[in-house]
């Protein structure tokens, strides 16, 4: 088998598979989005066009697949921090709540304006980007169409649009830094 028609079978198989897959990580992950549903196939396709190779020695392409959720899926659940309490002492043997040191920031005028000064400056950063970036961003962020849509619809390798979004969103992180 070429190496070409390595990559069309994983192409093929992922674009056809997609809503399978989701659903099927959906049904692991109760308490998850779609969105984390969707990132966790996303990163499986990913890490298998990264790995072209990787195909080669593969008998059962879906099995393998499925079994790569599982484990990622599992890796997500061993990545999640325990969640705290509001409730709970800030320090052991404090009597001072998490609840009462958290401030109610919703109505703070300072924190609107900061926050609309950050969105301001991130579409301001965002249009110089390359065309191709911003119509990325856009794509994922706002429109909500996967990778893998992406990349049947501009016929571009899923792992290019991958990096062209964390190029890009790196590039906006670390000029608002600069700013802080």
């Amino acid at each position: 088998m070429t190496d070409h028609s390595r990559w069309q079978q994983l192409r093929r198989f992922f674009s056809v598979e997609r809503r399978t897959l989701v659903a099927f990580v959906r049904g692991l992950i109760d308490d998850a989005a779609d969105r984390d549903a969707e990132d966790i196939v996303q990163e499986v396709a990913f890490h298998f066009f990264e790995k072209g190779d990787i195909i080669e020695p593969v008998e059962h392409l879906g099995a393998y697949v499925y079994q790569a959720l599982r484990n990622r899926v599992v890796d997500s659940y061993r990545r999640k921090r325990p969640i705290r309490s509001l409730d709970e002492p800030v320090e052991e043997g404090k009597t001072v709540r998490l609840a009462d040191v958290v401030a109610d920031v919703a109505g703070d005028p300072r924190v609107h304006t900061e926050r609309s000064d950050l969105y301001r400056r991130s579409l301001l950063l965002m249009r110089k980007l390359p065309e191709r970036d911003q119509a990325l961003i856009i794509a994922t962020e706002i429109e909500g169409y996967s990778f893998a849509e992406l990349a049947d619809r501009w016929k571009v390798p899923v792992g290019t649009l991958l990096a062209r979004k964390s190029r890009s969103l790196k590039k906006i992180r670390e000029t608002l830094q600069s700013f802080a």
